[in-house]
């Protein structure tokens, strides 16, 4: 029996226009039922021309009563359309010879687009036409104007998405007891009523995104992004990892602590150490702020794995972090007789080659390093834990690759990660829906709150004098350079030639500096003398956003802030304020500010909380930005807006836990309409 041809999609690699659909990200047809309307433009009625409002965009009808060609100031095409109330000019300043043609005097056109004023009445510039070649009604809906690209007409997309409509599969997924108790429209007469809204349909909610229709469709997006995520959670909670069990380690070194761990740091020590006990792979994200004790934490963390004779590995997204977690962890570790070793990419060949072997023969537990970690030739004996610092730093192949080193007879290791960047409630609800998230909500006692001051470039003098003042009284500064996105380059040329000036006006004063192209011994060694003292200022770039802790730095400037992000400038200020003195950051900017530079300056002027911090970065850079690396992999929301969105979201996020539970089918048909093929990368 031969067998039925299948049905052509709205993106199928035969039709010439895929290629078209394909860069508005639209290979099948459903995605072309979701390609939802930019806006509507009502043509469902005709306004007279003597009535048409100016700068209102309106549909006139009428007939051509001249058409010419001017050439002054420029070749433009001139054509009067004229009704029973009075006349309205069309102007094209691109025209065809064709248009010329049929735009001829006695034609009747209907036309649409904003009317302006003009010496000689109204006018519109490039208006959307029809000719008329006899009565034409009305449509009885709006005109949806959607997203498109170069090539793609209006009228070629609408006829697409129109059949798209007919023939794709429309049915609801969600169960009729879920969509009563939340009170959602159904899918199909949703969608329908996105594409074609009826003119009485409340225009506010349409535009605003409010409409019944938009908030079933934003739902079933929240939906599909939960019910995907938790799936891989779930899937994960099944798999094997080794049982890491309490030793006497751990107690040692909180007993050698000079200081007591704050509430949140036992709580989420607490909520880790029950993780690692179990059979399970602990997929962890640790947050706190700047400064708020993660590192200790993730040190009980790693020690848990050596008291099982298991290894565990520490991953920084810089040389400078990497470092400073093995000098820390040195210190902690090493009176237990624990050995630790660093692995970064800076380092000889032969020094990197001798580190790995020792890592593969088990001789070294604890390895810390770069993205070095994860490259060819580094091999675990037994990784039972992966840390992963500032893990929206990394890509998802890479955090993957760390991963697998730890994959053996079928078993995963641990993983935390860790942020030193609050992530926003609705952020953490979305996108980290697949991790269990510890929360370090309070700071060691005895750290100062930084003042923050706004200081125009101008005064730049006399920041350099203040600098001078605190250093005489025996304390340290940063000097950070502003940040130059179009050029690595440049930047270090900036950071070299801030540091030949200061360096001169601060005579007498240990100038240091410190940037990325430094090799990693001579890095250590700068650091290594701001540390000790022996240089009294640091030129740094934003190298040392994480990781630098010397407590008797209690001066920042930070030149140019206005270049800088929200998240970055919260960062950059957490390096001052870890010593009982009292510490100031100077935001030191230049006229004028844009709006944004404006209100990223003032937030992080008006607070130190890196929670709020970090609801204002979502404001002002949505999702995207702030996720980082993360978002390889988790497909970003089109319709739902996480600042306006969060009941809803927490709808979806209940009722994925629900669905999954109880109607698995109708979890993995809505996961298929939604996310198709886009989730292989979420085990990350």
């Amino acid at each position: 029996m031969p067998s039925r041809p299948k049905p052509r999609t709205g993106a199928d690699t035969r039709d010439p226009g895929a290629a078209l659909l394909a860069k508005l990200g639209i290979r099948t047809q459903f995605d072309l039922v979701l390609h939802l309307p930019l806006r509507y433009e009502d043509e469902t009625t005709l306004t007279p021309i003597a009535r048409a409002r100016e700068g209102a965009p309106v549909q006139i009808e009428g007939e051509v009563v001249a058409c010419d060609v001017a050439y002054r100031p420029r070749r433009r095409l001139v054509v009067k359309l004229a009704d029973a109330s009075g006349v309205c000019v069309m102007r094209f300043l691109n025209f065809y010879p064709s248009q010329q043609k049929a735009l001829a005097p006695g034609v009747r056109v209907r036309a649409f687009g904003e009317v302006r004023a003009a010496s000689f009445g109204g006018e519109m510039v490039h208006p959307r036409y029809r000719v008329l070649r006899g009565p034409e009604p009305l449509p009885e809906a709006l005109t949806p104007v959607y997203p498109t690209t170069a090539g793609l007409t209006q009228h070629a997309l609408r006829r697409r998405i129109e059949a798209a409509l007919d023939a794709a599969d429309l049915s609801d997924t969600l169960p009729q007891a879920i969509r009563a108790r939340l009170g959602l429209a159904g899918f199909a007469e949703s969608a329908r009523l996105l594409h074609h809204p009826q003119p009485d349909t409340d225009a506010a909610g349409l535009r605003d995104r409010t409409h019944p229709a938009w908030r079933r469709i934003k739902f079933d997006e929240l939906l599909g992004q939960q019910l995907s995520m938790r799936a891989h959670y779930r899937a994960r909670s099944r798999a094997a990892a080794p049982v890491l069990a309490a030793g006497e380690l751990t107690g040692r070194l909180r007993a050698g602590l000079p200081f007591e761990l704050t509430r949140a740091q036992a709580r989420a020590w607490g909520e880790i150490e029950r993780d690692l006990g179990r059979a399970h792979p602990m997929h962890r994200l640790l947050q706190g702020d700047v400064g708020s004790g993660k590192t200790v934490v993730a040190a009980l963390a790693v020690l848990r794995a050596v008291e099982s004779d298991r290894q565990a590995a520490v991953m920084a997204p810089t040389e400078i972090l990497s470092e400073q977690h093995y000098r820390k962890f040195a210190q902690w570790l090493a009176p237990l007789g624990v050995r630790v070793a660093w692995l970064a990419g800076g380092q000889k060949k032969a020094e990197r080659r001798r580190i790995a072997a020792e890592i593969a023969a088990g001789a070294v537990p604890v390895a810390i390093g770069t993205h070095a970690l994860f490259q060819e030739g580094v091999a675990f004996r037994d990784l039972a834990l992966a840390v992963v610092d500032e893990q929206h730093r990394f890509g998802v192949h890479q955090r993957l690759a760390l991963r697998e080193k730890g994959e053996a007879d079928g078993a995963l290791p641990h993983q935390l990660m860790m942020s030193a960047t609050p992530i926003p409630r609705t952020l953490a609800m979305s996108y980290y829906a697949d991790l269990d998230v510890s929360v370090i909500d309070e700071l060691p006692p005895g750290r100062t709150p930084v003042v923050t001051k706004l200081v125009a470039d101008s005064r730049r003098d006399e920041m350099i004098a203040r600098i001078r003042a605190a250093c005489t009284e025996g304390r340290q500064a940063y000097w950070v350079c502003p940040l130059i996105e179009e050029s690595e380059a440049l930047e270090l040329k900036t950071a070299i030639e801030t540091h030949a000036r200061l360096s001169a006006e601060l005579a007498g004063l240990v100038v240091g500096l410190v940037h990325g192209r430094l090799a990693p011994a001579e890095k250590a060694a700068v650091m290594d003398a701001f540390a000790a003292g022996r240089v009294q200022v640091l030129v740094a770039t934003t190298v040392i956003e994480v990781g630098v802790d010397v407590p008797n730095a209690s001066l920042m400037v930070i030149e140019h802030a206005e270049r800088f992000g929200l998240a970055q400038l919260h960062q950059l200020r957490g390096r001052v304020g870890r010593g009982a003195q009292a510490s100031v950051c100077i935001l030191l900017y230049q006229r004028p500010l844009s709006d944004g530079a404006r209100r990223r300056l003032r937030v992080v002027f008006e607070t130190t909380d890196g929670f709020r911090i970090a609801h204002e970065d979502l404001q002002l850079r949505g999702p995207g930005e702030v996720l980082g690396a993360r978002q390889s992999g988790v497909p970003l929301l089109r319709f739902a807006d996480l600042a306006r969105d969060e009941p809803l979201l927490r709808a979806a996020r209940a009722a994925a836990d629900e669905l999954l539970e109880r109607d698995p089918d109708a979890a993995a048909r809505h996961m298929q309409r939604w996310m198709g093929g886009r989730t292989d990368l979420l085990k990350a």
